[in-house]
């Protein structure tokens, strides 16, 4: 092994390899699969667990923060939640809510009890615990027969990143959404998929036919 090397890389063809890239993809984030992803939310649940998974998958908090979420802290008119103090960082963030998301809501405030303050609350506490979170989660899990796939709650948060990221959004407004404080966390989650990368050749392609591509190559460092 070469010393100028890091030692987890190794030299090859003057290309550095990863010689733990097997390990290292156990510790990235894993999206819940397309279609298992439609079939979970064609599903019909309560107004309370549908609104629940919604949240989690189309604004990508953490589910501490979800637990922690007052209704005074949702602004339907605005679309907008504001997310205090984030469980990792303690900054104040805004996240978005889209159209399924605002409908889940609407239905959720018709029957939830108005005078509890947080959004979530169980029968026996004014705030849901993580355990019947969790519990409901594996419970829908079950009525759309995906339980066997070890999906969690936090799965959803890694499906909205690698949704977005594959729609083409930027890593930096990612991070923004995610409260990342560092972008190098949120660059774990940009591992794009077929259609994204499809995308982005097609696109590239586009520019160099057209005979867009101006400027030297002559001071580019030789691959």
């Amino acid at each position: 092994m070469e010393k100028d090397v890091p030692k987890r890389w190794y030299r090859k063809k003057a290309y550095a390899c990863s010689t733990y890239s097997s390990n290292s993809w156990r510790s990235l984030p894993h999206a819940i699969e397309p279609d298992d992803l439609k079939r979970l939310l064609k599903k019909r649940f309560t107004p309370r667990d549908k609104c629940l998974i919604l949240i989690l998958l189309r604004t990508g908090m953490r589910i501490s923060e979800l637990l922690a979420l007052k209704v005074k802290d949702i602004n339907l008119k605005q679309r907008v939640i504001i997310i205090h103090d984030s469980a990792k960082n303690g900054v104040c963030r805004i996240v978005y809510i889209s159209d399924d998301t605002f409908k889940a809501l609407k239905k959720w405030f018709k029957v939830r009890d108005s005078k509890k303050k947080f959004l979530f609350y169980s029968y026996r506490s004014e705030k849901m615990s993580y355990y019947i979170a969790r519990s409901t989660f594996n419970k829908c899990l079950k009525k759309t027969f995906l339980k066997r796939k070890g999906y969690t709650l936090h799965h959803l948060r890694h499906t909205f990143a690698s949704e977005l990221l594959s729609s083409g959004m930027p890593l930096e407004s990612l991070q923004i959404l995610m409260g990342h404080s560092s972008i190098a966390v949120t660059r774990r989650y940009a591992r794009l998929t077929n259609s994204a990368l499809e995308k982005d050749y097609f696109r590239s392609m586009q520019l160099i036919e057209r005979g867009e591509i101006n400027g030297s190559y002559r001071d580019y460092c030789k691959i």
